[in-house]
């Protein structure tokens, strides 16, 4: 009896040191050997413009992989890399009041992104993605538009890291 508690233990024990799991609080599984990551400047082809929306776009995505991984900046050559361009970006009417007049407006930012990753290639995509936020008529778009802009990316930049490193 004691003789099978032992062989239990020392099989438990072998088990369990064998067995390595590697474990984020952000979900992001990115493959053991992966070191740096490059995002390139994202082009802005947008019909409308908002001159600082590529700076701003990049630069959320530089920062939430350097916050929520180990990786570090790289070039060109990085293990995984970005590259994407602003497609859209516009107001439109969402909510019709009496008369005709817009209660409400929408605020669309539309990107195409490619993900090449140099350890796991089924992992890559070329996708487009689109957010928006709504705001309120009274408001004028340059009254509200830092705050919604500041928001969106954020949810862009929620959806690129999800869709490259988090295998839900």
């Amino acid at each position: 009896m004691v003789r099978n508690r032992i062989i239990v233990l020392l099989v438990s024990i072998i088990a369990l040191t064998g067995c390595t799991m590697s474990y984020s609080f952000t979900g992001a599984s990115i493959p053991a050997d992966a070191k740096t990551v490059f995002v390139a400047d994202f082009r802005n082809v947008a019909p409308l413009v908002n001159p600082s929306l590529s700076n701003e776009l990049t630069e959320a995505l530089k920062d939430k992989f350097l916050r929520q991984t180990s990786l570090k900046l790289g070039d060109e050559n990085a293990d995984l890399y970005f590259e994407g361009s602003i497609t859209s970006y516009g107001t439109q009417p969402v909510a019709i009041k009496s008369g005709d007049v817009a209660a409400q407006n929408r605020l669309t930012i539309g990107i195409k992104v490619k993900f090449v990753n140099k350890k796991d290639k089924t992992a890559n995509f070329d996708t487009s993605f689109s957010r928006y936020e709504d705001y309120d008529s009274q408001n004028s778009l340059v009254e509200v538009e830092a705050e919604l802009v500041k928001a969106i990316i954020e949810s862009l930049v929620d959806d690129i890291f999800t869709k490259a490193v988090v295998n839900w």
